[in-house]
C-alpha cells in the first residue's frame, strides 16, 4: 500500500491559479494543509520554500519536494492520485494544449483586468474581502494598495485597452475548446480548472460579464468556481474601452 506524502498548500486567497490548485486536490480527494500567505511579504516567502526565481503562487510541497506553478501542481497530482483523471484519454494531450494556452495566454487576464477596473472604482475592492463597497478611509487605502498593484502587475491603461480589445477573441477560443471536447465535460479535465478559474474572476468585472454570460465559457467557470467574492459595477472601464458582443 502506497501512502501518500503530505501535502501543504501555499496560496494567496484571491489568486485565481491557487482557486485551480485547491479545486484539483479537492477533486482528487486528497487531505492537504493550506497556508495563506500576506500579499507583499508572499514574494520573499515562496522564494524561500521554492526556490529565489519561484516568487509567485501558488506553491505546493509534497513531502519535502517542492512543486511550484497550477500546471506542475496539476501534474504531480495526476501523478499521486491518477481518478478522477485530469488529463483523460484519448484527449489527454488536447487537454495538456489547451491547459498551456490558458495558463500562458489568458491567465494574467485574470489579474490585470479586474486590477484594472479597480483602478477606476476603488470602493469596491471590499467586495473581494466579502464585504460591501469601502467607506472613504477604507477607499485610500484601496487607491494606494492599487497604485502598487499595477506597478507590479505591469498594467497601464494602453495594456489594459489592448487586452480589452482582444477579450472577444479570447472568450471564442474557450468556446471552441468547449466545443473540440478538450473542456466542459461530464467532469473537469485541468483546461476546465485552469481556464475556469480565470473566467470566473473575469466575471467579477460588470463590464465583461456581457461578453462572456450565456455562453459555454460561463457555463465552465461557474460549475467548478461557483462560489468567488467581488463585484465592480458596470461603467468601471472608460467607455469604448470593452468591446460590444456582436
Amino acid at each position: 500500500m502506497t501512502t501518500t506524502p503530505a501535502l501543504t498548500l501555499h496560496v494567496l486567497p484571491p489568486s485565481h491559479p491557487c482557486m485551480t490548485a485547491e479545486a484539483a486536490l479537492r477533486l482528487k480527494g486528497l487531505d492537504y494543509d493550506k497556508v495563506s500567505l500576506t500579499p507583499g511579504p508572499h514574494a520573499e516567502e515562496m522564494a524561500r520554500v521554492y526556490g529565489e526565481a519561484n516568487t509567485t503562487v501558488p506553491g505546493l510541497l509534497v513531502g519535502d519536494e517542492p512543486v511550484h506553478g497550477s500546471c506542475a501542481i496539476l501534474e504531480r497530482l495526476e501523478q499521486i492520485e491518477p481518478d478522477p483523471p485530469l488529463y483523460p484519454e484519448p484527449i489527454a494531450e488536447a487537454v495538456r494544449e489547451a491547459e498551456r494556452w490558458g495558463d500562458e495566454e489568458l491567465q494574467d487576464l485574470g489579474r490585470r483586468l479586474p486590477w484594472g477596473a479597480l483602478h477606476f472604482r476603488p470602493e469596491a475592492m471590499g467586495t473581494f474581502g466579502g464585504g460591501g463597497a469601502l467607506d472613504p478611509a477604507g477607499t485610500d487605502f484601496a487607491i494606494s494598495f492599487l497604485r502598487g498593484t499595477w506597478k507590479y502587475h505591469g498594467i497601464s491603461a494602453e495594456r489594459l485597452a489592448a487586452d480589452l480589445a482582444g477579450l472577444p477573441a479570447q472568450i471564442d477560443h474557450v468556446d471552441a475548446l468547449i466545443a473540440e471536447g478538450a473542456m466542459g465535460g461530464e467532469g473537469p479535465t485541468a483546461a476546465d480548472l485552469q481556464i475556469g478559474a480565470t473566467l470566473r474572476v473575469l466575471l467579477t468585472v460588470a463590464d465583461l460579464r456581457p461578453l462572456i454570460e450565456g455562453r459555454p465559457a460561463e457555463g465552465v467557470a461557474r460549475r467548478w468556481f461557483p462560489d468567488y467574492a467581488g463585484e465592480i459595477p458596470r461603467g468601471a472601464f472608460p467607455a469604448g474601452w470593452v468591446r460590444v458582443r456582436a
